[in-house]
């Protein structure tokens, strides 16, 4: 039996919290060997796994990636169910994991580490991918490495790219709207953050009032293609707010409105196009502040820019973005569409490069519902504070 190591040469990058446990019960191993790590995704409808080799140049080789999706449970309500997700998550992860393991053609044996995603998300998936890693950490004596979700999506564009720390990273999604300044791995500082709906949320709420079946983002973009975007006036929001924050709800909210009264197909496309345009305009203004922002302490040479996440894959939204880094000096790098949306690898790679430096998870380690990547800016600057009507962090 191959045993698991832990990398005790790495060093953790300037900034990074050391938060996660780290575990002392596994023989160390030369910085310099490539490591295979199983990833497991369970944040939300998706049952992920993938087997993924990190060279010692840092070079990620996926060799495995499989994802089920469970769209077609969710599609009769409109929406994810939390208890059905967790449901067809302990129903389906050994087979997704025991497929994972065969498509890249190894054993459980040959793995040098675990990584699960123990948060953000809909905790009951959430606990079911956990507890099956912590699982398989404890019966193969492998490091346990828990990921925090949205720093998968932050090195996803890593899986297939040569993207070097540090980079301005915009991530977008169904439950999440921020911009990063990403330094590494546990090295993330928020710049700005949606404080109310997510774009990914507005662009499926909007598609479903115009009677678009579920997962509407997809479909509403597809329907936006040859609408006249400038006949429907949207709200913008925060337009003499500083900073970079985003605000998506009172959009939805005219949207839906809008939406609830139109028949015509002609018109359904014509609101269709005015949504995509006016999300993506608010992106790309916050965007470029954040640019500007970035561009103030960073050298010319580190000026990147990386778009990740669900709504990374609407091709609107990319051409902006793209439109917004040639404009102010920045590459543009983005993940393929296959790694756009939850999935496995992404998980697999941040667990690979935390493994790396030495940075494991005790078999104690929680889920977590709530878990931003830049703590201390959570903790002195919330976006969301608790009280009647929740926090959505």
């Amino acid at each position: 039996m191959r045993m698991g190591c832990l990398i005790t040469a790495g060093r953790l990058p300037q900034g990074a919290s050391p938060g996660n446990r780290m575990t002392t019960d596994h023989p160390p191993c030369s910085a310099s060997a490539a490591l295979l790590v199983l990833g497991i995704e369970t944040s939300c409808d998706e049952t992920a796994a993938s087997v993924l080799r990190l060279t010692p140049d840092g070079v990620a080789d996926v060799r495995s990636s499989v994802v089920l999706s469970q769209i077609a449970d969710h599609a009769p309500y409109g929406g994810v169910v939390p208890e059905i997700a967790a449901r067809a998550h302990v129903e389906t992860i050994d087979g997704v994991v025991a497929r994972a393991l065969a498509e890249a053609g190894v054993s459980v044996r040959d793995l040098d580490g675990i990584a699960a995603t123990a948060g953000p998300g809909l905790v009951g998936g959430v606990m079911v991918g956990l507890s099956f890693g912590k699982a398989m950490a404890l019966a193969l004596d492998l490091p346990l490495i828990a990921v925090n979700h949205l720093e998968g999506h932050a090195v996803s564009a890593r899986l297939t790219a040569d993207i070097p720390y540090p980079f301005l990273l915009l991530l977008v999604s169904g439950g999440h709207c921020q911009l990063l300044e990403v330094g590494g791995i546990g090295a993330c500082v928020r710049l700005g953050s949606t404080i109310d709906d997510a774009a990914g949320e507005a662009f499926d709420k909007i598609g479903g009032a115009l009677g678009l079946p579920y997962p509407a983002g997809p479909a509403l973009e597809r329907l936006a293609q040859g609408g006249d975007a400038a006949r429907f006036p949207l709200p913008r929001a925060l337009l003499g707010r500083a900073g970079c924050d985003f605000s998506f709800s009172g959009l939805k909210t005219a949207a839906a409105r809008l939406a609830a009264g139109l028949t015509e197909q002609a018109d359904r496309r014509d609101l269709a196009a005015a949504v995509q345009t006016a999300i993506t305009r608010q992106l790309v203004e916050r965007t470029k502040r954040a640019m500007t922002a970035y561009a103030e302490t960073h050298l010319a040479s580190n000026r990147r820019f990386v778009v990740a996440g669900g709504v990374a894959a609407n091709g609107a939204v990319r051409a902006g973005l793209q439109a917004a880094a040639a404009e102010h000096g920045f590459t543009f790098d983005a993940p393929p569409l296959a790694y756009c949306t939850d999935n496995a690898a992404m998980i697999a790679l941040a667990g690979a490069e935390r493994l790396r430096l030495g940075l494991t998870d005790g078999l104690d380690v929680v889920a977590r519902p709530r878990w931003p990547l830049d703590e201390a800016a959570a903790r002195l600057n919330p976006t969301h504070v608790a009280g009647r009507k929740g926090a959505k962090a």
